[in-house]
Parts: C-alpha cells; sequence; structure tokens
C-alpha cells in the first residue's frame, strides 16, 4: 500500500471517529429529563451588601426538552430527573391545640421545579442523591403538619380537611421552592387520636344519628302499616264491590231466569187472550152480518112491503076520495039540477035540501071507508117493522149468546190465570169509576181524625160497596174469586141470584146462558 492510500484511509478513519465521537457526545434530553452541563467557569460577582466575592452559576448550562453537545474532556453531562414523586407522610403524637395527641397519615405529589433557577438549585442539593428529595419533603411536611395541628383543634381538621391540608402546603412551600421543588398536591388520608377522643368525639353525634335513625325507621315502620292497612281497607272495599256486583248479577240472572221461566206461559196467555180477542171479533162480525142479512132479508122487504101496502092503500084512498068527489059532484050536480028544476017546478028546495043531506050522508060513509083503510095499512105495516125487529133482535141476541158461549169456553180453558188477568185488568177501571165522585169536586174540607187519608178510605170503601153490590145482583162474589185465584182453592158457592147465574161450576167459573 503506498502513501497516498495510506493517507486516504487514515482520513476516514479519522472522520469516523470524528462522526463516532459527535454522535456519542451529543446528548438529547427526554420529556421528564434536564440536562445540566458543567465545565466552564462562572463569572466573579461582588455582594453589593456584604462586599463578598463569589462566582455564579453561569457556568452551568441547563438543558430542558432539546439536546446539547457536550465537549469531550472539557464538559460533564449530568440528568436530574424533573417527574413527580409520590411522597406517603406520617405524624405521630402531634399535639394539637386543645393538647390531644393525633395521628395524621398523607400523601404529597413533590417534583422538581420548571424554571431554570429550580433546577440549578435542586441539582445543587439532589443532583447526586435524588432519592433525598424524598426524605426532605417527608421532614419539610412533617415539621409543617405538626405546626399546623398545634394551632387547630381536631375537630377543626377533621372538619375541614382541605384547609387544613391548604395551610400545610403554605407552610411547607417556602422551605421546598428554596431546594427547587414544587408540591403539587397535598392530602390527609386519615387522623386518628390516642385513646378514645374521637370516638367519645363522635359518640353524641352517633347517638344523634342514632336517634333519627331510630326516629326515620319508626317513621317508615309506621307508614308502612299505614300503607298496609290502606291497602287491606282497599282490599276489603274492593271485595265488598266485588260481592255486591257478583249479587247484583246474580239477582239479574235469577231475574232473567224467572222471565224466561214465565215466558212460555204469559206468551200462551196472551195467545189465548189473542184468539179470544179474535173469536169476539169473528162473533161481532157474524153478528154484524147477520143484522146485515136481516136487513137485506127480512126488514127491507117488510119495510117495502110496508111501504107498497101504505102506497097502496093512499092509492086506493086517494082513488076512492076521488071517485067519492066525482060521484059526489055528480050527486051535487044532478041534485042541483034537480033543485033547480024543483025551484023551477016549484017544489025544488025542498028536494033540494033533502038530496044534499043524502049526498053529505053518502061522503061520510065514503071517507069513513076510505079512513078505515088507511089505518089498516098502516097497522099492517106496523105489523111487518114489529116482526123484522124481532127478527133482527133475536138473531142478534143468538149472535152475543154464541159468543159469550164461546168466551165461557175460553175461560174454563183459560183457568184462573186469565180470569185473574182479567179481574186485575178491570180493577183500575172499578176503582177510577169508585173515585170518580171524589174528582168532580172543586173544594172539599176532611173533617176527620184521619185526616186526608179518609179520601183513600172512601174510596176503598165504594170498591167494596161496589162488589157487594154486584155480588148481591148477580152472585158473583168478586172478593172470594179473587182471593181464590190468588190462593189457588175453591171459591164459596155464591147465593144464588137468578136463573142465569150457575154456581155450580168449579173453580170460579161463571157460565152465563140466555
Amino acid at each position: 500500500m503506498d502513501a497516498v492510500s495510506v493517507a486516504v484511509v487514515g482520513v476516514v478513519v479519522l472522520l469516523l471517529l470524528l462522526a463516532l465521537v459527535v454522535v456519542t457526545r451529543y446528548k438529547v434530553a427526554g420529556p421528564s429529563e434536564a440536562f445540566i452541563v458543567t465545565g466552564r467557569r462562572g463569572k466573579r460577582s461582588t455582594d453589593p451588601e456584604t462586599g463578598r466575592v463569589f462566582t455564579d452559576n453561569s457556568g452551568q448550562k441547563v438543558v430542558v426538552g432539546g439536546g446539547v453537545f457536550v465537549v469531550p474532556f472539557v464538559q460533564q453531562q449530568y440528568t436530574l430527573d424533573l417527574s413527580s414523586r409520590h411522597i406517603p407522610i406520617a405524624v405521630n403524637g402531634a399535639v394539637t391545640l386543645r393538647g390531644v395527641k393525633a395521628h395524621l397519615e398523607g400523601v404529597a405529589i413533590v417534583k422538581v421545579g420548571g424554571t431554570e433557577d429550580a433546577i440549578r438549585a435542586a441539582a445543587q442539593r439532589f443532583l447526586v442523591q435524588q432519592d433525598g428529595i424524598v426524605g426532605f419533603t417527608q421532614e419539610v411536611l412533617s415539621g409543617a403538619l405538626r405546626a399546623i395541628v398545634g394551632r387547630m383543634s381536631v375537630e377543626d381538621v377533621i372538619r375541614d380537611r382541605a384547609a387544613f391540608a391548604g395551610q400545610v402546603a403554605e407552610e411547607a412551600e417556602a422551605s421546598l421552592s428554596g431546594q427547587g421543588l414544587v408540591l403539587d398536591a397535598f392530602q390527609i388520608q386519615d387522623i386518628s387520636t390516642e385513646g378514645s377522643y374521637l370516638e367519645d368525639l363522635g359518640r353524641p353525634e352517633a347517638a344523634r344519628a342514632k336517634q333519627e335513625a331510630d326516629i326515620a325507621e319508626a317513621v317508615a315502620r309506621r307508614a308502612a302499616e299505614q300503607a298496609r292497612l290502606k291497602a287491606e281497607e282497599e282490599i276489603a272495599v274492593a271485595q265488598r264491590t266485588l260481592q255486591l256486583k257478583q249479587a247484583e248479577i246474580k239477582a239479574e240472572t235469577d231475574q232473567a231466569v224467572a222471565r224466561a221461566d214465565a215466558a212460555g206461559p204469559l206468551a200462551e196467555a196472551a195467545r189465548q187472550q189473542d184468539i179470544i180477542a179474535e173469536q169476539e171479533k169473528v162473533a161481532e162480525r157474524q153478528a154484524a152480518l147477520k143484522d146485515r142479512q136481516l136487513d137485506t132479508e127480512v126488514r127491507k122487504p117488510a119495510d117495502a112491503k110496508r111501504y107498497a101496502a101504505e102506497q097502496e092503500a093512499e092509492a086506493r084512498r086517494v082513488a076512492r076520495v076521488k071517485q067519492a068527489e066525482a060521484e059526489r059532484s055528480a050527486e051535487i050536480a044532478g041534485a042541483q039540477a034537480e033543485a033547480e028544476r024543483a025551484r023551477l017546478t016549484g017544489e025544488g028546495e025542498k028536494q033540494r035540501r033533502g038530496a044534499l043531506a043524502e049526498a053529505e050522508a053518502i061522503e061520510g060513509l065514503k071517507q069513513g071507508e076510505a079512513e078505515r083503510s088507511r089505518r089498516a095499512a098502516i097497522a099492517e105495516a106496523v105489523r111487518l117493522e114489529g116482526e123484522a125487529e124481532a127478527a133482527a133482535i133475536s138473531a142478534k141476541g143468538a149472535a152475543e149468546a154464541e159468543a159469550m158461549e164461546k168466551k165461557a169456553d175460553a175461560f174454563d180453558r183459560y183457568g184462573d190465570a186469565a180470569v185473574l188477568q182479567m179481574l186485575v185488568d178491570i180493577l183500575p177501571d172499578v176503582v177510577a169509576k169508585a173515585a170518580e165522585p171524589l174528582s168532580a169536586i172543586d173544594k172539599m174540607t176532611v173533617i176527620s181524625t184521619d185526616g186526608a187519608s179518609r179520601l183513600s178510605r172512601t174510596v176503598a170503601d165504594n170498591v167494596t160497596q161496589g162488589m157487594e153490590v154486584l155480588n148481591s145482583t148477580t152472585g158473583v162474589d168478586l172478593s172470594a174469586l179473587l182471593r181464590k185465584v190468588a190462593l189457588g182453592g175453591s171459591a164459596p158457592t155464591p147465593a144464588p141470584a137468578g136463573d142465569e147465574v150457575d154456581t155450580g161450576k168449579p173453580n170460579g167459573t161463571v157460565q152465563i146462558t140466555d
């Protein structure tokens, strides 16, 4: 290898060595680190107050979050940890304002300050013994705790821990900042005392709390009991409502069942009543038809015959009257002529008067005959009319008797229910008729110890008297019949009142005959 090559290799090696040196001596600080580079001399200064000459810290370089090249053999680089430190604090036997010894436990968060002065101060005290920050902080905070506790009572410390911690931090801040440290947080974790001071201190509160708890528990039990009683009352009310509703539904169901059971007999009774009504209509129509037949076949022909006889008698009477008048006129004319002739012959007047008297006698005889004929015709017409009316009355009676027989047969088939239904239907009319005289009274004064109730008794007496009159005149004991129908027994036998009432029928049946 020639000299040039050796030189080139040497230069390259030198450059590599220089690059390696540069790389190894350039330092970059971490986010929680601070570099302190020393090696230069600080400036000399004089204290204006004391006149003492000293060297400042300008020869130290502080690097935070950046990089720095440390000159080999000239400068020295140190690293200071800036991260926070979790430091427990415990103080035993601290005397409080009232002489009570208290034991306190707390925790502090301490770190190196972020300013260049704080880092320089912390580096001067703790750079080679950074673990000493913990002990130093514990001593400073313990002293501050004892100082603050001595000015406060246990109750104040317990009542306001935050204020107590703030006072401790304020007390220790000056000492810590002088060492380049910053107290981020301080909290009191536990407070205890020697003996049973805290227990005694909290006993009234505990008793009051227990009393309040007992009262609250009693109130809660009372409220629960009231709620239970109210719930039971509501349940009882609901059960009563349910039972009433069930009873109401049962009553409605029983009524519906009773109506359903009675629907058949009532429908049958209504049907029978409709049949009777229709039969009555048929009987009435038959009676009307027979009446019209009598009008057509008997009454009207009789009227026609009577009218014809009257007309014929009248015609004969008129003819006879006219004939008599003609004959009388002729006889008068003859008599007048004869009288004239007699007068004319000298004997006339006497014969004329005789002739006139004879003519008047004849005229009277003829008029009497005509009157007898007229009266005979009228008598014949009256006879024929009477016969027609008798036949009509007979036919109407027969029709009514037939209708009554059918009604009686229907009553036999109907039984007591129909009779009771009809009696119940006519009873309001009977009572209304009995009370009708009272309705015509405009003003009435009642003089009676019974008061206005006497009126209703009067109406009841009228009804009773009406039933007695009906019993005495027709033999139908309406009261006994009602009792019999109501009790379902046999009615007493009424006294015979005539040939038209047969009281031998059972079950109160009334038979009506012609």
